[in-house]
């Protein structure tokens, strides 16, 4: 397993920005890429933010425009900058890492979960 530590989750007026960091454990295992997720009350888990170890980046739709990730390779950190937030965006928000083993092949880390509340 991947350990990962989140950080930087809280309560944020509709408009305004948070700064989600997640950092991986220094591990025998290669992080192919790594992503932020989220789940409000009642609904999936679903894919915010992707990006890959090369740099390559996907979003959801919903935050096109208004979120950015980004990665440090050295520190095996990956940030969620979040901005012009919605009280849609109300949900936890977890970390996940895509990593392979070269005994048990391709496996997923998940951190513990950070609130992110926006209100209106």
């Amino acid at each position: 397993q991947v350990q990962l530590v989140e950080s930087g989750g809280g309560l944020v007026q509709a408009g305004g920005s948070l700064r989600l960091s997640c950092a991986a454990s220094r591990s025998i295992f290669s992080i192919n890429a790594m992503g932020w997720y989220r789940q409000a009350p009642g609904k999936q888990r679903e894919l915010v933010a992707r990006i890959t170890s090369g740099g390559s980046t996907n979003y959801a739709d919903s935050v096109k425009g208004r979120f950015t990730i980004s990665r440090d390779n050295a520190k095996i950190t990956v940030y969620l900058q979040m901005n012009s937030l919605k009280p849609e965006d109300t949900a936890v928000y977890y970390c996940n890492a895509e990593a392979l083993s070269a005994t048990m092949g391709p496996f997923r880390s998940w951190g513990q979960g950070t609130q992110v509340t926006v209100s209106s």
